[in-house]
């Protein structure tokens, strides 16, 4: 049963966000009432000031959000207070966008909140390699050389669109409640391999750097992460990820492969 005709509204926690204006995109041209919190919305939502929580919260029905942050002790709580307080105030379905590794503690607080939820957790995205992100991956591509330490890890990765378009259906249809999606593109592959396919979408080189571990975890505080944050970013496990064929069960489709995104990516003038 497709549920976009009960009462109540949908909110995006996030909705300015890379799957959050995605996301209320797709429910706007479904029909569906939604709305999206911030620290930018009336009335004003931050995940760092719970007294901001109920009133963004009323009326709603549907909710969409987005795990805010890396996994931190802190934000396992601040999430899983949410979840309570969502399912308190009357919230009846939940979908959020995981981290991977998945959140053990947030999960419990999902499976007993009583509420009707889904996970959502992606690979890398598509788009950190053109949206405005902590790695720089846009402004390397910009000046010609790309540099990580992942080494020979090969990563399937997903187009923003497309676990939009999951978010979504978990969001409408019946059919998704208390399932754990992984989402991932349909190939692997590694850093220096994406370089290459951004290049031949550009017409131009884009060479790739490869750094030791520490080299890669200094470079990340310069731009601002936490030290041991950094350094577990920074960090090979050389894998190379299979795809798991989830966004093809859940939309009937495969997801966007990466050279399609490349090409529009380098058509829409991301990277100069």
């Amino acid at each position: 049963m497709n549920q976009a005709a009960r009462t109540g509204e949908t909110l995006v926690v996030g909705g300015t966000g890379k799957t959050g204006r995605r996301v209320m995109e797709r429910l706007e041209r479904a029909g569906v009432a939604a709305r999206s919190a911030s620290r930018r919305s009336e009335p004003l939502f931050s995940w760092d000031d719970s007294t901001t929580w109920p009133d963004v919260l009323r009326g709603v029905d549907r909710l969409y959000a987005v795990y805010p942050g890396l996994g931190a002790d802190e934000e396992q709580e601040v999430v899983s207070e949410f979840i309570r307080v969502a399912a308190a105030a009357g919230v009846r379905r939940f979908v959020l966008l995981n981290i991977w590794p998945s959140d053990s503690a947030v999960g419990s607080a999902l499976r007993e909140s009583g509420m009707e939820w889904t996970t959502v957790t992606p690979s890398w995205f598509n788009q950190n390699f053109s949206d405005d992100y902590i790695q720089k991956f846009r402004e390397e591509i910009r000046s010609g050389v790309m540099a990580t330490s992942y080494g020979d890890s090969a990563f399937a990765f997903i187009d923003a669109g497309d676990i939009a378009d999951v978010a979504v259906a978990a969001l409408l249809d019946d059919g998704h409640v208390g399932e754990e999606y992984y989402l991932n593109g349909p190939r692997a592959l590694t850093f220096a391999q994406a370089a290459k396919e951004i290049g031949k979408a550009l017409g131009r080189r884009i060479e790739y750097t490869e750094l030791t571990v520490p080299q890669y975890a200094e470079r990340m505080v310069t731009l601002g992460l936490d030290k041991e944050v950094a350094a577990t970013m920074a960090e090979s496990a050389d894998l190379v990820e299979e795809p798991s064929g989830d966004v093809e069960r859940v939309l009937g489709r495969a997801p966007k492969d990466f050279t399609e995104y490349a090409r529009e990516a380098a058509a829409a003038g991301v990277w100069g």
